[in-house]
């Protein structure tokens, strides 16, 4: 499987929302994941790996986790859970 993407951050109010762009296809392509998925370990799941390679092959993939979940920064400091 290819490189996992860089997760990057982006500032929402007080909190860092996590995303992570990958793929080098012509048009822009923001997936969003359902309830309970992660940016990261999504990579460790051979199909999801695959999927998202797939996607990258045509599109710019563009990946973010939602408000309120996982991976995103406060400003006290990293954390994992909702607040």
């Amino acid at each position: 499987m290819g490189l996992r993407p860089e997760t990057r951050y982006a500032k929402s109010g007080d909190v860092h929302i996590a995303y992570q762009v990958s793929g080098a296809g012509p048009r822009d392509l923001v997936f969003v994941s359902g309830f309970v998925r992660h940016l990261e370990l999504d990579w460790d799941i051979p199909a999801m790996a695959h999927f998202f390679e797939r996607l990258g092959k045509f599109a710019r993939l563009i990946r973010f986790d939602k408000r309120g979940y996982k991976w995103r920064r406060w400003r006290s400091g990293w954390t994992t859970s909702a607040r």
